[in-house]
């Protein structure tokens, strides 16, 4: 009966001979959950930001509804109070989308130069990380040649 050769010492040496580094791979997520960290808080500051401009938005709103709606002495009146209020609605609107505006511009400027510094330090570790793991591979192929 033949029997069966066994290539785990085989295999143990040869995955001996290609060690993996695996620094890389956790810079590479601690520079992912940075990045994470950093886009994170752009966009909850804006969140935060726009939040409070509809807030103060809503309460003038109300404030503007609430005298408009107050009983008036001529019927003239009730149309004034109604012009007034979609006068001061609209301005108040274009303030208000002026202010988004500003806030979405913002988010955009910061999340282009956080991903333009994380492409640049990405570049940066991938290059040095294939010089490395060339590096490693030419001596461990000349280790493995030398041993024959």
């Amino acid at each position: 009966m033949a029997k069966t050769q066994d290539f785990t010492a085989t295999l143990k040496d040869v995955m001996g001979a290609f060690p993996v580094d695996t620094t890389a791979l956790e810079g590479a997520f601690k520079s992912t959950a940075t990045l994470n960290e950093k886009l994170s808080g752009v966009a909850l500051e804006a969140a935060e930001k726009s939040a409070e401009i509809s807030n103060k938005w809503t309460k003038d709103t109300l404030a503007k509804l609430t005298e408009m709606s107050k009983a008036k002495a001529e019927p003239a009146d009730y149309a004034k109070a109604a012009t007034d209020f979609a006068s001061a609605s609209a301005e108040v609107a274009a303030e208000n989308m002026a202010a988004f505006a500003e806030i979405a511009k913002k988010v955009q400027s910061e999340t282009v130069e956080l991903l333009m510094a994380a492409g640049k330090d990405v570049a940066e570790d991938t290059t040095a990380a294939v010089k490395k793991a060339t590096n490693d591979v030419t001596a461990a192929a000349k280790k493995a040649t030398a041993a024959k």
